[in-house]
């Protein structure tokens, strides 16, 4: 075997083992993302921000607001994992959920997560606290309580209404943005936070309904799973209809004509869709109910920002 074929091998091993080192900083980097479920907990983040910029009061630096921001995120990601710790067994019997990294093995199930996860709750809600107030703080550490152990130790598996009880997390989010600037919290924040409340039943009912079975299977008593898919459709609808009702009211308390576009625009658009859902209540209606409900915050929370800006 001559120097250059030998170097060639050399060379065609080298960039093999550099291509599998990047699969798995890839995969490491999607098992975490996963596990302290950094996407929902970016809009849990956005609402926050989102509920400081609607209230009127003294202006915020921006290191104020990276403060709030990443306190948030960081509470909202150690109630994802710990949600995903505890129902780890559970997740194995979920098809949504089988490949979570506590179910595969690619993180271990280790109590020493659960010291990271109160690590993690702690600094966020010290970090607002110190940036902040004690209300600021106290909200931020609701939204993670209320996620963590109100809907995942207490309720989800003790009752079908575990997600409307749960739907605070949101809320609270919202509430934590607000007292950055003013812990008295006005209306309009109060109102943002009803209509947070009031979209996670509909969002969350609209994904169980497109996956019962694999709720059944794993004994969660999801609202579909209770009372079968048809009703549950009943159910999205009204509380939809509920949805949009209370998403104009902020109208009454200042917001502006940009507000009223994105209220009525996502609101109409989601009512359609799980209007749609009850006609039909099968997977693909579902998940376009599910995907109108998160077009709908999107375009509500987008137009609230604005609105607050412009004004």
């Amino acid at each position: 075997m001559g120097p250059e074929l030998i170097e060639e091998k050399v060379r065609a091993m080298h960039t093999t083992s550099m291509q599998a080192t990047g699969r798995g900083m890839v995969q490491v980097t999607r098992d975490v993302i996963s596990l302290f479920k950094l996407r929902i907990g970016v809009l849990i983040m956005i609402t926050a921000l989102v509920g400081m910029a609607i209230t009127p009061g003294p202006s915020v630096t921006w290191l104020q607001v990276l403060v709030l921001a990443l306190s948030v995120l960081t509470a909202s990601a150690s109630a994802g994992a710990f949600n995903q710790y505890v129902e780890y067994q559970s997740d194995r019997l979920m098809k949504r959920t089988a490949r979570r990294a506590f179910v595969t093995g690619a993180l271990p199930h280790h109590p020493g997560w659960l010291a990271l996860m109160a690590l993690m709750l702690a600094a966020a809600v010290t970090a607002a606290w110190t940036a902040f107030n004690g209300a600021a703080a106290l909200h931020v550490f609701l939204g993670a309580f209320f996620y963590g152990v109100v809907y995942t130790l207490w309720l989800k598996r003790r009752t079908s209404m575990n997600i409307v009880i749960g739907g605070l997390a949101g809320s609270f989010a919202v509430l934590a943005g607000a007292a950055a600037v003013d812990p008295g919290i006005s209306p309009l924040p109060w109102l943002l936070a009803l209509v947070l409340f009031l979209w996670t039943p509909p969002h969350f009912w609209s994904l169980a309904i497109a996956n019962s079975d694999d709720y059944a299977k794993a004994g969660v008593p999801m609202l579909p799973v209770v009372v079968g898919p048809q009703r549950a459709a009943q159910a999205v609808l009204i509380s939809t209809v509920a949805l949009f009702v209370a998403s104009l009211l902020p109208l009454l308390y200042g917001a502006g004509w940009v507000y009223a576009l994105g209220a009525l625009a996502g609101g109409l658009h989601f009512v359609h869709k799980s209007w749609l859902l009850v006609r039909n209540p099968v997977r693909a209606t579902a998940m376009a109910s599910f995907f109108a409900s998160l077009i709908q915050l999107s375009v509500l929370l987008a137009a609230a920002s604005i609105d607050a800006a412009i004004r």
